[in-house]
């Protein structure tokens, strides 16, 4: 299946300069959202993973496609002050802004394997501090997965150390 088909770019989004890759088309497709998942299983093997994390807002729904195919978990990596309760916080930049996001305290048991899910991977600061945050909280990494990767700006030389799946390259 080519995924690229389901791609729509966005110019000047969501500022001058950014040109958006957008996956939403894969999320209205059951077969193509079940594609991207036995794609994605096809490198993690279901030994490798106690829990899927999500990313907000464009990881959601793949990490949750995969923890339902994998019959797993999944736990939520969002933006400052969405979450409830005591919550571990990290700062992070991507290529358009600087941000915080935050795990709620009891997401993570210690020496969990999570795989962290977003829909892209760019300059690599988001996921590294996912990384970051799920380490703080004495999880493990056990990868990466994304629809998206845009090679030019180097994201996979940030997380180098971790496995990473992506199905797409620009």
């Amino acid at each position: 299946m080519d995924l690229i088909d389901k791609i729509k770019e966005f110019r000047n989004f969501p500022k001058k300069g950014i040109q958006f890759k957008d996956f939403s088309e894969i999320l209205k497709s059951p077969l193509t959202l079940r594609y991207v998942c036995d794609e994605i299983s096809k490198y993690y093997h279901t030994k490798d993973v106690d829990v899927f994390a999500g990313i907000e807002s464009r990881g959601f729904p793949i990490a949750c496609a995969l923890a339902i195919k994998y019959n797993k978990g999944m736990i939520m990596i969002r933006k400052k002050g969405k979450l409830p309760g005591k919550t571990t916080q990290t700062q992070y930049k991507t290529e358009y802004e600087k941000s915080v996001m935050e795990i709620q305290n009891d997401a993570v048991k210690k020496n969990q394997r999570i795989i962290i899910c977003d829909d892209l991977l760019a300059t690599g600061g988001t996921a590294q501090a996912a990384a970051k945050i799920i380490e703080k909280r004495h999880g493990k990494v056990a990868g990466f997965a994304f629809i998206i990767e845009l090679t030019e700006l180097g994201g996979r030389n940030v997380i180098n150390k971790y496995k990473c799946k992506t199905l797409i390259q620009y």
